[in-house]
């Protein structure tokens, strides 16, 4: 159980947090399709900058497709997206109880690294696992790095969080799948948390499961 004394604010990842996901869904969906080297391109500690750029909006989405498309020029957009949107998987209802009362007593936000191409795919899943965008009724905010131009773990993100929402970091807790981004969020002070293979953020506070 986490230690919740003086915290505020819960700014929770998206992706293996709150989603379940498995990055090796796509890979196998790209190599069926015919990208035999993604393993060397993409993974969840390292990535080519194509990712990183298309996390961070600086890359297009057609940019992306045409990207992949280089490698496999037989390839249409909606074989792409579905190998890209294969990793995404359900929203356990469990969680979205949990975060329905942890709202009643925290402030809190959602901070991932993104693309617009799931932003799409996941809002699907959203609607489907409560019938509406119910993080619009959770989240203060909803931050996405490819809306915010900057992406975890580097120090403006986290700083730009704490700026637009009035966060004081002593009294923020943060938590996060990825170890490099539970890093960068304690250079800032933020309280943060990893969370690891096989944890479920409701078991982290059983008490509001109830």
């Amino acid at each position: 159980m986490l230690n919740l004394t003086g915290i505020k604010n819960i700014i929770f990842d998206l992706g293996g947090v709150i989603l379940n996901i498995d990055y090796n869904k796509t890979a196998n969906a790209f190599k069926q399709i015919g990208v035999a080297n993604f393993d060397d391109i993409y993974s969840q500690g390292k990535q080519d900058q194509v990712f990183d750029k298309l996390e961070t909006g600086e890359l297009a989405s057609d940019e992306f497709r045409e990207y992949i498309k280089d490698i496999v020029p037989s390839l249409q957009y909606s074989d792409i997206d579905k190998a890209w949107n294969a990793m995404l998987l359900d929203m356990p209802m469990q969680r979205i109880i949990l975060l329905k009362k942890l709202k009643k007593k925290y402030r809190l936000f959602l901070l991932s690294n993104t693309n617009a191409i799931h932003i799409k795919a996941f809002g699907k899943i959203i609607q489907s696992a409560d019938e509406k965008n119910i993080f619009d009724a959770i989240f203060e905010h909803q931050y996405y790095s490819s809306e915010m131009g900057m992406r975890k773990p580097n120090s403006d993100c986290f700083q730009s969080v704490l700026e637009k929402s009035s966060l004081d970091p002593f009294e923020t807790l943060f938590i996060d799948d990825s170890i490099q981004h539970v890093q960068g969020a304690r250079k800032l002070k933020i309280k943060a948390y990893h969370l690891t293979p096989g944890e479920d953020i409701t078991a982290l506070f059983p008490d509001k499961v109830q």
